[in-house]
């Protein structure tokens, strides 16, 4: 977006973030802001969990949007058998919705399922699939199709990252990336989508990541998908506006999953720092889901790292990040 004049951003942005004063966009004040979006705790430790942001953009939400008791009544979630997918089918269970399950780790997809069983009392149906291999998205539908079973929500939660620089890396393993972030989540958002606006309901939930805002050197790829998923996921909640259907962007930070291990990234600053709770993450997004908002970003730091990267040079944010995502010393 093209800045046409101090004045009109000053504008802009107060109507955006009160507590955010941007009164000329000098090399001193995009490093400030830089400062505050890889250190926030350092800066205000006491104060960051209990500050108000009064005038943060919020999502669009759908007046029309259901709520756990509606009409929905049977759930997907990809990447189900740990994390934040894991915590979304709690909530979902816990709201008595019948659960399908996917992922490509069988053995912790049926203890998890055990465990839904002892504790909430469902049976939920389990798909095992790898989402990085191709047509893979196809046979989740088909396995789902062949039982009988209308999926009202779609979660896609089902993703990964390849730590390194890309010229380093195994190009087969970014490809999976790719493959698993985007192409199957296409796939699956098309052919569950479809069966949802022909019933003229639905919900959607993909999982997008702060990442989406920044590019981010040795997660190159990872942060680029992300990005993809939220320009997707907006796009599509416009388009499917009156049909009874919503798309919903959930955009978490750092957070205590196996991602990083998975990723190898383990001993870097980004997995060594405070990482939030996937229960909170979920609740987040299930929230929002129910709301039929566009986008939650989860966490208030989150929030206003978000913001601070929508005005600081995309140079000094790459740099931040290679900070980040540099091996912990």
């Amino acid at each position: 977006m093209v800045n046409t004049g101090v004045s009109t951003a000053k504008r802009t942005l107060s109507k955006q973030a009160k507590c955010v004063s941007i009164r000329k966009p000098t090399a001193r004040g995009c490093a400030k802001g830089l400062f505050l979006l890889l250190a926030p705790q350092q800066l205000f430790p006491q104060t960051l969990s209990t500050v108000q942001l009064t005038r943060l953009p919020t999502a669009p939400q759908n007046p029309t949007a259901m709520k756990p008791d509606s009409t929905l009544s049977v759930a997907l979630i990809t990447g189900a058998a740990s994390g934040i997918g894991q915590e979304l089918a709690h909530l979902l269970a816990k709201d008595q919705y019948q659960l399908v399950l996917v992922d490509q780790d069988a053995a912790g997809l049926q203890k998890f399922a055990d465990h839904l069983r002892s504790v909430h009392n469902i049976t939920p149906t389990l798909v095992i699939q790898d989402l990085s291999q191709p047509a893979a998205a196809q046979r989740v539908y088909e396995a789902v199709k062949a039982q009988g079973i209308e999926v009202d929500i779609l979660i896609n939660d089902a993703g990964f990252g390849e730590y390194g620089p890309f010229l380093d890396s195994e190009v087969n393993r970014n490809v999976a990336v790719v493959q698993t972030n985007i192409t199957a989540l296409i796939e699956l958002t098309y052919v569950f989508g479809q069966g949802m606006v022909h019933r003229g309901k639905g919900r959607i939930l993909q999982l997008a990541s702060t990442a989406a805002y920044t590019p981010s050197p040795k997660m190159a790829v990872y942060s680029a998908t992300k990005s993809f998923v939220l320009s997707f996921s907006e796009a599509l909640y416009k388009e499917l506006e009156g049909t009874g259907v919503t798309v919903t962007a959930l955009c978490p930070g750092a957070t205590d999953t196996n991602f990083f291990e998975r990723a190898g990234a383990e001993n870097t600053n980004a997995a060594q720092g405070d990482l939030a709770d996937p229960k909170d993450v979920a609740k987040d997004g299930y929230e929002a889901l129910m709301k039929g908002e566009m986008r939650v970003i989860s966490g208030l730091t989150n929030k206003v790292q978000a913001m601070l990267s929508n005005i600081t040079p995309d140079g000094l944010v790459a740099a931040g990040m290679s900070k980040m995502f540099a091996e912990k010393k």
